[in-house]
């Protein structure tokens, strides 16, 4: 048998000490996560990080870091994931573009309003990823290789 865990891309992207986030629909509820989604074949990192967050922000960014990469098994359905976090600077806004479907809209929080409604998170790593990079956490982008 051979296992393949999911690779998925997200974003912190600051700006006047607020974080963009979306509000999305997953598994019936509404919840708060980082820009992020599913690595496509043929894509880079860097790539997929930009399509994603304009795809469900509306916002074009530009990626400059490599936050970390955290390896989640799902409670409920055993999947692995590995996610890349980028660090990014916002670059522009297209408000009027469709958002993907399941997401209701793109909202700035600074982190203490994130922390607050922790009950609402996608998953721990939205936290998790926040509370790194507030820490410092910065990795070159040369760090991923794209052949």
């Amino acid at each position: 048998m051979i296992w393949t865990p999911r690779v998925t891309v997200a974003a912190i992207v600051e700006r006047d000490g607020r974080f963009l986030l979306v509000e999305e629909l997953a598994e019936g509820r509404l919840v708060l996560n980082q820009p992020a989604g599913h690595l496509e074949h043929g894509e880079s990192l860097i790539d997929a990080c930009r399509r994603e967050t304009l795809e469900e922000t509306g916002w074009k960014v530009e990626p400059e870091s490599v936050v970390g990469l955290y390896r989640r098994v799902e409670p409920t359905s055993g999947i692995t994931t590995l996610r890349v976090c980028f660090s990014a600077r916002p670059v522009e806004h297209y408000p009027d573009q469709p958002l993907d479907t399941g997401i209701e809209r793109a909202v700035w929080l600074d982190r203490g309003q994130l922390a607050a409604c922790a009950d609402r998170h996608r998953t721990e790593l939205v936290l998790r990823c926040l509370d790194d990079y507030l820490a410092g956490a910065r990795h070159p982008l040369a760090l991923l290789a794209h052949a």
